[in-house]
């Protein structure tokens, strides 16, 4: 028993010395073939942007930008691509007004309906995108608790995109919200 208590003596190695330590880890600062390593640089950076590409198209978090990876924020990219949305057409409106406004003289009664038709339709955007705010999140906070900061911000900017062009590409179908 009293074998058992007394400890095994030594580690079996001497300590290596600090210089020894330090120039195992010396690196020179510069590599010896510098044409070669940018061409590796190059290539790797070329091919996280590839991976990052294909994210943003099939949506794997994985390889997403941070501002869209994690799960509310896929959440709240399923929500509003599930809705039809009226702030995608505020460009289209937006077009239709500057083209108007060129064939029609400024000074004319016709300009006035014509801004004032603009203006009905940039408040109908405003709020549909502040109901949607609202309700997304109320279902983000159902399904997460916590919301996240910048989460509803992100997914009312997104209900104002064209959805095609939508960056990460849209998951879901039209009325197919997430549960």
């Amino acid at each position: 028993m009293a074998a058992a208590r007394t400890p095994t003596a030594g580690k079996g190695a001497p300590t290596p010395k600090r210089s020894a330590q330090e120039a195992a880890r010396k690196r020179p600062l510069v590599p010896q073939d510098r044409k070669a390593s940018r061409a590796a640089e190059r290539t790797a950076v070329a091919e996280q942007r590839l991976k990052m590409r294909q994210a943003m198209d099939t949506g794997d978090e994985k390889f997403l930008p941070l501002r869209d990876k994690g799960p509310q924020k896929r959440f709240a990219r399923d929500y509003v691509d599930a809705r039809y949305s009226l702030g995608e057409y505020l460009m289209f409106g937006a077009l239709v007004f500057v083209v108007i406004s060129l064939l029609v003289p400024a000074s004319s009664e016709q300009m006035i309906y014509v801004l004032g038709a603009f203006w009905v339709m940039f408040l109908a955007v405003f709020v549909d995108v502040f109901f949607l705010s609202r309700k997304l999140k109320k279902r983000l906070t159902e399904k997460f608790g916590d919301v996240e900061r910048g989460t509803v911000w992100y997914g009312s900017m997104r209900s104002l995109q064209f959805r095609r062009l939508r960056m990460p590409k849209p998951q879901v179908g039209r009325g197919e919200y997430p549960a």
